[in-house]
């Protein structure tokens, strides 16, 4: 009898574990949306309304090898008729009042370089449904780029703050700690070469922010909010089983721009050429599994 009940509970257990073990193969996927950044300067060039920009007469222009960029709100678009902010909001930066008006918290601030991942949220977070255009509100952009000084070229490192508005107590732009304790309107910039570190502020609304829905779905002057489509829509059925990559490109392409005083095509401060423009030229996002 001892013998039957010893093998009686060692059917039981094993029963047990059995059960446990199809019941984790059974458990639910959790798949995730995972948002990327790449910064491209072979992608097309464009203005403010998403058509082919050109460089203007007596400017010069060149793209930058971006390290790392910063956001501060997506939004999916279901339609090209869909507001600011009506759209499927999947992410909210972190925004203070430290500095008087309302402002991007610099140092609470997300980051991610070329063909890095920015975001990931469960896809159970965000509305099923299909959407044809997704909008970036952009933060900081940082990267080198090259100038000529007294006849030699160098290459230096530009931290640009393309945000609405920033509060920044300090930053480090290449081992340099630069202080602000303050906020600072889109436009502001700080370069470094060598040690050396500069800052100044590009002129109000010289950013270039593209949005291809100029007349159907504009956005606030100074906002940065750059809106790109996707080719073939994007749809969430709520039924997914594996991780979906949307995949931000940026253009890049001579994003870069400068008044030319000498006119050679190279960036040379020391001569009185001013920055001019800053802002990222078209997004294209780009779906995959």
């Amino acid at each position: 009898m001892k013998t039957l009940n010893l093998f009686t509970c060692l059917m039981c257990l094993l029963l047990f574990a059995c059960s446990e073990d199809n019941d984790d193969t059974q458990q639910p996927n959790n798949p995730n949306l995972v948002i990327k950044l790449k910064f491209d300067p072979n992608q097309e060039r464009l203005n403010n309304i998403g058509e082919p920009a050109t460089i203007p007469s007596g400017n010069a222009a060149q793209s930058p090898n971006v390290n790392r960029m910063s956001a501060n709100y997506i939004e999916l678009a279901p339609g090209a008729f869909t507001a600011l902010g009506d759209g499927e909001v999947i992410f909210s930066g972190d925004e203070t009042t430290a500095g008087g008006n309302n402002a991007i918290n610099f140092q609470n601030a997300q980051f991610a370089g070329d063909n890095e991942t920015f975001l990931t949220i469960p896809l159970s977070d965000v509305t099923a449904g299909t959407y044809e255009w997704v909008r970036v509100s952009l933060a900081y952009q940082e990267g080198e780029i090259d100038f000529l000084l007294n006849g030699t070229d160098y290459t230096g490192t530009l931290g640009s703050f393309v945000g609405y508005n920033t509060y920044i107590t300090s930053f480090d732009l290449n081992g340099e700690t630069i202080d602000v304790n303050g906020n600072r309107l889109q436009g502001f910039w700080a370069f470094e070469a060598e040690g050396f570190v500069t800052q100044g502020q590009a002129p109000e609304g010289a950013t270039t922010v593209p949005n291809p829905l100029f007349d159907s779905s504009p956005i606030p002057q100074g906002s940065c909010v750059v809106t790109g489509e996707f080719e073939n829509g994007f749809t969430i059925t709520g039924n997914e089983t594996q991780d979906i990559v949307v995949t931000l490109s940026f253009s890049i392409n001579n994003s870069f721009e400068w008044t030319e005083v000498n006119a050679d095509g190279k960036y040379e401060p020391s001569t009185g050429e001013q920055v001019v423009d800053m802002g990222l030229r078209g997004l294209i996002p780009m779906v995959s599994n």
